[in-house]
């Protein structure tokens, strides 16, 4: 799908299987940036490289033009196809300092934050090329830059990044997204990054990886709404954590949802936060 006049949305789906066997269907959105090269922003679960290259052709572009990959952090299912990617088109890989080590090398991300399916949700470890910091510039040609934002929380590696030439903001998992599993390493972190992209100005598109590209005043709402969201889970945590972890997902809408580790990563970093979080 094309997004901008530069920009282009792929949207890939996966599947997980719970230790109880419920399958959970997932989508997770890849992007490309067509300039004098190709800059692929994520790569989606494993072999997505097919799906990549296929759209790739039938918009008139080699995948032999992929110059970069820039991960907007080291989960599995943004970066399962980067291995195949690189290696087959020599393209170079950035990513922040922080979400290296998950990327390079895979069995710690595991050890460290197990999920289900994880094995094939990746195709392994990924060299990366280029370490990336808070307010870093690459240069794509025809006029156009990608400034690096550092959002963290949702990992402490994920960063956001904003296209100058389309006014596009590529926002990762950095926005949780009302009435979907809430999923974060750490709730401060988050309202702190939620409230910086907040301030990015001239936002006319903005790209997450869970949700459908969002145009104009939209976006900023959908960063408002993100912050309230998060407030109430926190609220949820404060009242219900002594019951259950089930009557928090339900007093936040999420009733009948599974008990899963990734969900009480998130609600325990509720019960660090320090203090009132508004």
């Amino acid at each position: 799908m094309q997004v901008t006049e530069h920009v282009h949305a792929i949207k890939i789906p996966f599947s997980l299987t719970t230790d109880s066997g419920i399958v959970v269907k997932r989508f997770v959105y890849a992007y490309l940036i067509y300039g004098k090269n190709v800059c692929l922003v994520d790569c989606g679960v494993a072999s997505s490289e097919k799906l990549i290259f296929d759209y790739m052709k039938k918009t008139g572009r080699d995948p032999q033009e992929i110059s970069l990959i820039v991960q907007t952090h080291s989960h599995a299912d943004h970066i399962g196809s980067t291995p195949a990617i690189k290696e087959l088109t020599g393209c170079k890989v950035a990513a922040h300092r922080d979400a290296v080590e998950w990327m390079e090398h895979p069995d710690i991300q595991f050890r460290e934050r197990p999920i289900p399916n994880f094995d094939t949700l990746t195709d392994g470890p990924v060299k990366v090329d280029r370490v990336l910091e808070d307010g870093d510039v690459i240069n794509l040609g025809k006029d156009m830059s990608l400034r690096f934002i550092h959002t963290p929380g949702h990992s402490k590696g994920s960063i956001s990044l904003l296209l100058s030439s389309d006014n596009v903001l590529f926002s990762g998992d950095s926005i949780p997204l009302v009435g979907d599993i809430p999923i974060y390493d750490n709730v401060a972190q988050v309202l702190s990054s939620l409230r910086k992209l907040r301030d990015v100005s001239d936002v006319n598109v903005l790209l997450s990886s869970w949700d459908d590209p969002i145009e104009g005043e939209d976006a900023y709402n959908a960063i408002d709404e993100g912050i309230e969201y998060v407030k109430k889970v926190h609220e949820a945590v404060q009242n219900f954590s002594s019951v259950s972890w089930e009557k928090v997902l339900e007093d936040i809408g999420l009733e009948g949802f599974p008990v899963n580790p990734l969900v009480v990563r998130t609600f325990e970093s509720h019960l660090k936060a320090d203090g009132d979080l508004s």
